[in-house]
């Protein structure tokens, strides 16, 4: 018998011999090669977009006018290119989310982590996680039509687009991505740790604060900056809960425009190509790319600066 028969009488199996084995990988090897390489490709060609498109764009408004400008007036006849007035309103409405977020999504990993038994975790996770498959256009009437209303009984200057709505309801999505992804970090921390919490005398509370959380800080915040990237890049709620009206400030009780909103206007509008008004499109993305790469670069450095390893 030769090491390539198909029948192995040791075992009493059948075994494809090598060679076919060693094609089989080679083809599995070459299509998962070539869908990563796909993945590359469309990256570098959205990415070489934004910059051409961004860099035509600055050819007929100057950079600096771009980033002092106190207005955003782009489809008007006084064209104003201030885009600190969209990013403002980002801004705005990505700390409002978070601060939603945070508390509600950590406390909900800690509870399904270290308090709940097996049974409440089964049936609490799947009920966070369908907040996770809500279309966000629901979302956005939500805001519009049942949180506004609701605030405005206690916030009488509230007016009915407002950043205030949409950074609660935005928050509330992005919940379930904070409390799946902590609670990932918190069930990876050694047993070893909490059995010498516990050891020690430490009650439940203190090993939760002392140990467990110091020691899966870098996930919780790799968690917490994937969140506020989500939702800065959100584009439905901001659309139907915000308004459209690029104010320059931090009141949350007015209507204001986010980047992604504005790329939303214009797409549906009637901007013709090779105009400023369609050039704006793509300097709106590239800083919102450029947003987001910052906060990703951030969340590497730190998780590679904080993290904990365990043998």
């Amino acid at each position: 018998m030769t090491a390539d028969a198909p029948f192995d009488i040791a075992s009493g199996e059948w075994r494809p011999k090598r060679g076919r084995a060693k094609l089989v990988q080679l083809i599995v090897k070459i299509i998962c090669g070539a869908f990563a390489g796909i993945s590359i490709v469309t990256t570098i060609g959205i990415v070489l977009t934004l910059i051409f498109e961004a860099i035509a764009f600055l050819q007929e408004v100057p950079l600096s006018q771009f980033l002092t400008d106190t207005k955003w007036t782009p489809l008007f006849a006084s064209k104003q290119f201030g885009i600190f007035v969209l990013v403002s309103a980002t801004i705005m409405i990505s700390v409002i989310s978070i601060l939603v977020a945070l508390p509600l999504g950590l406390l909900s990993a800690i509870c399904l982590s270290e308090y709940a038994t097996p049974k409440v975790r089964r049936i609490l996770k799947p009920i966070l996680e369908i907040l996770a498959g809500v279309p966000t256009v629901v979302y956005g009437y939500f805001a519009l039509l049942t949180v506004t209303p609701f605030l405005k009984t206690f916030l009488p200057g509230l007016q009915g687009f407002n950043a205030l709505s949409a950074g609660l309801v935005l928050g509330v999505m992005i919940t379930p991505m904070v409390a799946s992804l902590s609670e990932d970090a918190l069930y990876s921390v050694p047993r070893s740790l909490k059995d010498g919490a516990y050891a020690l005398g430490a009650t439940k509370r203190e090993t939760v604060t002392s140990v467990i959380l110091p020691a899966a800080l870098s996930g919780i915040v790799s968690s917490l900056i994937l969140a506020v990237s989500r939702a800065i890049g959100e584009t439905m709620i901001v659309t139907l809960a915000a308004g459209a009206n690029p104010t320059l400030g931090f009141n949350p009780f007015v209507p204001v425009m986010t980047m992604t909103a504005y790329i939303v206007q214009v797409t549906a509008g009637d901007a013709p190509h090779g105009t400023i008004a369609y050039k704006t499109i793509f300097a709106v993305g590239m800083t919102l790319f450029l947003l987001t790469l910052a906060l990703n670069v951030f969340s590497f450095w730190f998780v590679r600066r904080f993290r904990e390893k365990y043998d």
